[in-house]
């Protein structure tokens, strides 16, 4: 759909390409902002970083920069997309796997002239779409000798550090690319992500200092405070290990008092002779005398935890080192090449990361140290040089932004907004610019973090954890570092209100409920054989109907199979109906393999929404939008074909009936999603009913699935409309029908 439009500004390129800037956007792994001195922080003086802050003084800073889910995969995510996790369907990594055949910017800009290249870090599981170049790191990659993914999907290994090779590979896609073209180049590290793995030349970086300790190294998460934070399992006191994190030989543990065992330093094994000498050297001293210290009782209790806040904050800030050198290699080949003016060049990292606050390593909670990303940018001619923004961005804003520098209009279902007029003048907020980030945060495995959301003005932050049912509310200007929720305090009511005002408005405004948060049902046995037939049979491809839904359009399969094979089979039909999906079930379905490349038929019929009323009486609104991102995200990813959206179906068997009467509500929404072209809306559901709107047992004897009369009624109320939308001849009733 917007692909298409686009053709236009294709043929523009060619006429303004040289004018158009390009874009370089050199972007890590869980980079806090405290580790960046151009923000100024308790680290700034110990640990600069002069080339990243040289994009600071030639530019502009953000101060309040943040990410929209607070983990690496969800996060990149969002800055292909602009959309929020819910939405572009990678919440976790655990289950998410990216959609490459949605909209995002590169592809858009792409089909605008600019070249594009994506080198390092990728972590969305599936391969990258949109580039003409790419070269990635499987997974989350290696510091030491890693393998790159190459374009034909073999793996290449290169020797070295990994930070380096990134920078390598990275300026010689620039030496190579078509000189004519203006190019977006997204230049990816793995660094500073754990396991802090220092380069070569910086394994004794910092041995002569020691790094000043966070105020809440020590946090007892009391203050108020989510009862969840106590059950965390991302502690510096509690939950590092012997090998991986602390870079001991071996994976047992020597300590288990105060280390964790079981996990060595993978990185380690990776190394050549000579770079295991080089580390060994580096490392085995230092470790040998922490070991006699603890035996002779000279380390003990906290102060184990503050040697191991050392040996973490080091390693840490030590990738870092690399990175930094490694931006001062970019920048030197764009000024000696004659790039520089006409390039913007961007910062930032896909969150940020705690440095020991709240006795913490990772990220995922709402907190500031891992909400906020960093993004600095220098933008000659259009930024001012050395100024800083108080502005409010979220990474939602990036895919929008590098879509208005390359001349293109964002797609209207993108939530971000372009940031270009705030770069023009950072020192004050655009024209109707938001007053609040929404944050969500879906729940995983790792690190035992509570699911929660929440909204964060310039001043306070309102959180929720929906387990606990907990809120919390900070006064960030009083209380920086979080330490006391002030959501019972009396003085602090009118502001409650305030923010839980905001926090509902804006998860509308996004269209944020259980209906919208794609979800699998892997946990069913049946559930999950099922997708993985479903998703084999998918990839056949050669359709050019399918039908979307719930346990009726299942039946299809069941009750109704004579039906379909008259109707149906001779249209070549896919069914994927899932008896007790609701919609979140089908947009996870469709984002996980069974809408590949290979379906793209002529219709598509959706009959969904019914299990959201009959599970937990959701609100109507709630589940028509979870109707509606079905049908959007169908738009997007197949732009010809047409869709037939059914109307849900009847259910009790009474015209009174709760449930009947909340999928009427629901059925008067989703009317409203046609557009007379693409998407139809169709309500069939008097032709199951009696004259006296009861609904037979002879058609639905448990009020909700049709029996093979009912199925037999349904194929022929909607014969005529199909059949004029898929181009093909009514299929004639079967006899006796």
């Amino acid at each position: 759909m917007t692909r298409i439009f686009l053709l236009l500004a294709a043929l523009v390129a060619t006429a303004v390409g040289a004018e158009r800037p390009n874009i370089v956007f050199i972007f890590s792994d869980d980079h806090a902002e405290a580790a960046i001195s151009a923000y100024g922080s308790h680290l700034a003086k110990a640990a600069a970083t002069p080339n990243i802050d040289r994009l600071a003084k030639e530019g502009a800073v953000f101060e309040n920069s943040f990410c929209a889910n607070s983990i690496c995969g969800p996060s990149r995510a969002c800055i292909l997309t602009g959309l929020h996790s819910h939405v572009n369907g990678f919440l976790d990594n655990n289950n998410s796997r990216f959609d490459g055949t949605q909209t995002t910017f590169p592809k858009l800009v792409q089909d605008a002239g600019y070249q594009t290249a994506m080198i390092g870090k990728w972590h969305l599981v599936s391969n990258p779409t949109g580039f003409d170049y790419w070269e990635i790191l499987p997974g989350q990659g290696a510091y030491y000798n890693p393998d790159f993914i190459q374009m034909d999907n073999t793996r290449k290994r290169y020797e070295g550090y990994c930070t380096d090779l990134i920078t390598d590979r990275a300026l010689e896609w620039l030496e190579k690319r078509d000189k004519k073209k203006p190019f977006v180049l997204m230049c990816q590290h793995k660094a500073p992500h754990r396991n802090w793995s220092p380069a070569p030349r910086h394994l004794t970086l910092f041995d002569d200092i020691e790094m000043p300790e966070p105020a809440s190294l020590f946090d007892d998460y009391g203050g108020g405070r989510s009862e969840t934070l106590k059950k965390h399992a991302m502690g510096i006191a509690e939950h590092m290990y012997w090998g991986h994190d602390m870079k001991f030989a071996g994976k047992d543990s020597e300590f288990p008092e105060y280390f964790m065992g079981g996990l060595p330093n993978r990185q380690y094994l990776r190394m050549t002779d000579a770079q295991k000498k080089q580390w060994d050297a580096a490392y085995g001293p230092k470790n040998e005398k922490l070991k006699a210290d603890i035996r002779s009782g000279k380390l003990k209790g906290d102060d184990v935890t503050r040697w191991k806040y050392q040996r973490y904050i080091k390693d840490y800030l030590r990738t870092i080192r690399a990175v930094d050198e490694n931006v001062g290699r970019v920048l030197k080949y764009l000024d000696d090449n004659g790039l520089a003016q006409n390039t913007i060049v961007i910062y930032s990292s896909d969150q940020g990361f705690y440095l020991g606050e709240h006795g913490w390593y990772d990220k995922r909670w709402m907190f500031e140290e891992s909400l906020a990303m960093p993004f600095l940018i220098r933008w000659p001619g259009v930024i001012p040089a050395g100024v800083r923004s108080k502005t409010l961005i979220q990474n939602i804003d990036y895919a929008p932004t590098f879509l208005d520098i390359a001349g293109v209009k964002a797609p209207s279902h993108m939530q971000g907004r372009s940031l270009v007029s705030a770069f023009k003048n950072p020192r004050s907020n655009p024209a109707g610019w938001r007053e609040a980030i929404y944050y969500a945060y879906y729940g995983e495995r790792t690190h035992a973090v509570a699911k929660h959301d929440g909204v964060r003005t310039q001043r306070h932050k309102l959180m929720f954890f929906p387990d606990t049912k907990e809120w919390n509310l900070f006064d960030l200007e009083k209380d920086p570092g979080e330490m006391k929720s002030l959501h019972e305090d009396p003085a602090y009511s009118e502001t409650m209100v305030d923010m839980t005002r905001r926090y509902h408005a804006l998860r509308k405004t996004y269209g944020m409920s259980s209906a919208t948060v794609p979800a699998p049902r892997l946990e069913q046995e049946w559930w999950k054989k099922r997708h993985q037939a479903k998703v084999k049979e998918a990839r056949k491809g050669g359709y050019d109907l399918l039908f979307i839904g719930d346990s009726i359009t299942h039946g299809w399969e069941g009750k109704g199979r004579p039906v379909f094979e008259h109707y149906y089979a001779p249209r070549k039909t896919l069914n994927i109906g899932y008896s007790g999906d609701r919609t979140e079930h089908v947009l996870w379905r469709l984002m996980n393999g069974e809408l590949p490349p290979q379906v793209d038929p002529k219709v598509a019929v959706i009959m969904i929404g019914t299990n959201n009323t009959g599970h937990r009486m959701q609100k109507a609104e709630e589940t028509a939008t979870g109707i509606r991102r079905i049908v959007d995200l169908l738009r997007d990813r197949r732009p010809k074909m047409k869709i037939l959206l059914l109307g849900v179906f009847p259910r009790d068997a009474r015209p009174d009936g709760e449930k009947r009467k909340l999928n009427e509500e629901v059925n008067a929404i989703a009317k409203s999603f046609t557009d007379g072209k693409h998407v139809h809306f169709l309500d069939i559901g008097k032709s199951f009913l009696g004259e006296d709107g009861q609904l037979p047992k002879e058609v639905m004897p448990d009020a909700l699935h049709p029996n093979a009369h009912g199925y037999q009624i349904w194929a022929s109320a909607m014969e005529e409309k199909l059949a004029e939308l898929g181009g093909w001849e009514k299929v004639s009733p079967q006899a006796g029908e």
